[in-house]
């Protein structure tokens, strides 16, 4: 018998086993698998649809338990024996079971051969109720159905009673609307519209609880909302129609108990659900009806994208729902809401939050997490934090474990986030003019726009800077965009913008039009800066681009925005925006004799770059040309890069005065530059160095000296103590 009985009754019956050794009786009546059945929440529900009083019915049948069966001593120890009544309704059950090819024996049965044994007193107990064989089978098909949307849904009410719903702060005004439209006759459905974490599903939440605290429209006190599990109903269906089934079982069961509001998440899952084929009947056809005549309240929430792109273009589901926006809450709110639940994290990690870490929380997701909302975004900085400190001794969160959780979550160098950054900030320029030469006005201009940026005085809506350095060639201008990012400790990026010569290639900066080749793959200037939203981004020689490109360019400099074909979109708030340039560097005098380099400059940049283009430049950073001395600077400069490689070697690289003039006086040309000495180093010392580093033995603290003789230079070997045998250079 035990292969027949259902897992609900198997359980019922084990539980009257125990019910029965607590009570110290050594019988199993009927009347102690009523009261377990009684104590069950599925077996509770179905005699509730009967018109049974559960709660009377318990206390009846303990005392007439307590009165009428003896207690025997030690009895716990020993298993139960069934007295005859029980014995027959199992036969009974058995019997039919096995005449009507039922594949297992359910609850209803036990309680329909229960009535057969007329002289127990269950049965005169469901008598009294003028409980029928067919008030239970069809109490057990909606029991049945009722279980459908207790499987496929989840019960909003019973979390926000059971304290399962975290507090709402802020949405009373969407509150508020979407119980109003809920309370009407017809058409009462609601779908929210809103970004990604701003709080949707929070406001379905937040009804639940305006019900459960009595605080709603009068005439939305009785109901319950349902959470709709989509991917649950999908999972599991073999068949075609398994679906749609299963969605027709919820809501009738909706119909049935009326008081109900379905809410769908991701509602624009709907449209096209279900359907094969060229057939039109998906999901959102079956809810259509039901929509449209109020029979079912609804609650969606969607995405702007997913409302445009799906939901709206069917009209006739879109029409039957009143659209409500969900924006991004202001940062005073989102502080007030990290406030409400800070509590709930405290407790969950073990940690205190301190008021400089809630705010740093909304503040710094804000400026660096650009592509996420509020106040989802700030929520996760919190946990992050939470989490990290977790394994520590200091249990107090501060703003500074708050930076350090930015740093990780989004990928941008600490520095930047922690308070020694001022200190940093005056030491920029020194830094820089102390790797870049006879450059001090445009380091000037440079620094001085940055600190603006950084004192929070200038246009948050725009780059931290956009600059044109313009110059002759070898100079500095790429150099210094380097040793800046470097200065900072943030990411590096170039461009060559003479692969943007023709007017097409402005699709690989921002992705294909729709239908060429590469559509799908976005483009390159939007996914670096999504990837390293804090960097310097330097378009090399941007003179060669073509004039499209700087279209483009307005919209960063202006908005600090840029989207690709795919709708994603870049921003360039925390980027420091520098184009190169040589223009006017290469003309011939034929502009009079008083002509200088830099008027010819200016000349060039105004009829390269139309004036709205000029207009939304931080700075036109001129550089100077370099003299013999900086040029022999910029020699030890590299030098000194080089002798930095052989330190793990124990070797040393010097270089001689004489050979030091020789290297500088290569680069005097002024269409060459600094690049002339990089390029004599690669093609004469390397060279010579890598043939003694590789083919003879030298002790440690051997020095390698760089020397001039008969006009070429050559690498001459000192090893420690052996001065004697080692020629002069």
């Amino acid at each position: 018998m035990e292969s027949l009985l259902s897992p609900e009754l198997t359980k019922i019956i084990n539980h009257s086993v125990q019910l029965s050794k607590k009570m110290q009786h050594n019988v199993l009546t009927i009347e102690h698998i009523f009261l377990a059945l009684l104590e069950d929440p599925q077996g509770e529900n179905l005699l509730k649809n009967c018109g049974l009083d559960t709660e009377n019915a318990k206390k009846i049948l303990s005392q007439y338990l307590i009165k009428h069966i003896p207690i025997t001593p030690h009895s716990s120890n020993s298993i139960p024996h069934q007295t005859p009544a029980l014995e027959r309704v199992f036969l009974n059950m058995v019997n039919h079971a096995n005449s009507s090819n039922q594949s297992q024996i359910n609850i209803e049965d036990f309680l329909i051969f229960t009535l057969a044994e007329e002289q127990s007193y269950s049965a005169l107990l469901l008598k009294s109720y003028e409980i029928e064989k067919t008030q239970i089978l069809e109490a057990a098909n909606f029991t049945k159905e009722e279980d459908q949307l207790e499987q496929y849904a989840k019960n909003l009410n019973h979390l926000a009673k059971k304290g399962k719903i975290d507090p709402i702060i802020g949405r009373e005004k969407e509150i508020l609307r979407a119980s109003e439209v809920l309370c009407k006759r017809k058409k009462n459905n609601v779908v929210l519209i809103g970004e990604p974490g701003v709080g949707k599903t929070a406001i379905a939440e937040g009804i639940a609880l305006s019900i459960t605290q009595k605080t709603c429209a009068p005439s939305l006190r009785k109901f319950e909302i349902f959470e709709l599990d989509l991917v649950g109903m999908v999972a599991g269906t073999k068949y075609r129609g398994d679906f749609e089934k299963r969605l027709k079982g919820v809501l009738k069961t909706i119909q049935k108990r009326k008081n109900v509001v379905l809410f769908i998440d991701e509602i624009h899952m709907l449209v096209g659900a279900g359907s094969t084929g060229t057939s039109n009947m998906d999901a959102a056809n079956i809810l259509k009806p039901l929509l449209s005549s109020g029979n079912l309240r609804c609650i969606g929430a969607t995405t702007f994208q997913e409302y445009k792109n799906s939901f709206s273009r069917d009209k006739a589901l879109n029409r039957r729902f009143i659209p409500i926006e969900v924006l991004e809450p202001s940062p005073e709110t989102c502080y007030e809401i990290l406030e409400k639940v800070a509590p709930l994290y405290e407790k969950h990690h073990n940690v205190t939050y301190s008021k400089d870490a809630l705010k740093a929380c909304v503040d710094l997701s804000n400026l660096y997490i650009t592509e996420r909302f509020l106040p989802d975004k700030a929520i996760d900085l919190l946990d992050e934090a939470g989490v990290n400190l977790q394994n520590k001794k200091h249990k107090t969160i501060t703003k500074i474990q708050i930076q350090q959780s930015l740093a990780r979550f989004v990928n941008i160098p600490q520095n930047i986030l922690k308070s020694d950054e001022k200190t940093l900030l005056k030491r920029l320029e020194k830094t820089l003019q102390s790797k870049i030469f006879s450059q001090e006005e445009a380091i000037q201009k440079i620094t001085s726009v940055i600190k603006i940026n950084k004192a929070g005085l200038s246009d948050p809506k725009k780059p931290i800077g956009s600059f044109l350095f313009v110059g002759a060639s070898g100079v500095g201008k790429t150099a210094l965009s380097i040793e800046l990012a470097n200065a900072l400790g943030i990411a590096f990026h170039r461009i060559d913008m003479s692969e943007y010569m023709e007017a097409h290639s402005i699709s690989k900066l921002i992705g294909a039009p729709s239908g060429y080749v590469g559509f799908e793959q976005g483009g390159i200037l939007v996914d670096m800066i999504r990837k390293s939203p804090h960097c310097v981004l330097l378009l090399d020689e941007i003179e060669k681009a073509h004039p499209d490109i700087f279209h483009l360019l307005l919209q960063v400099m202006d908005d600090a925005r840029l989207s690709d074909n795919q709708g994603n979109k870049a921003d360039f708030k925390n980027v420091i925006l520098i184009m190169t340039s040589n223009a006017g560097t290469n003309e011939n005098q034929n502009m009079g004799f008083n002509a200088t380099i830099k008027d010819k400059q200016q000349t060039a940049i105004k009829n390269l770059f139309t004036p709205e283009f000029r207009g939304r430049l931080d700075a036109i950073v001129h550089f100077n040309s370099l003299t013999i001395k900086d040029y022999q600077n910029i020699t030890k400069k590299y030098i000194t890069e080089l002798n930095a490689t052989l330190k793990d070697r124990a070797l040393s690289l010097s270089l001689e005065p004489s050979a030091l003039v020789y290297i500088a006086n290569l680069a005097l040309d002024p269409m060459l530059g600094a690049r002339e000495i990089k390029k004599f180093i690669n093609n004469n010392i390397k060279p010579q160095l890598s043939e003694i580093l590789l083919f003879e033995k030298l002790k440690k603290n051997t020095s390698i000296k760089i020397c001039l003789e008969q006009d070429a230079i050559l690498l001459k070997k000192e090893e420690p103590h052996d001065e004697k045998n080692e020629a002069p250079c």
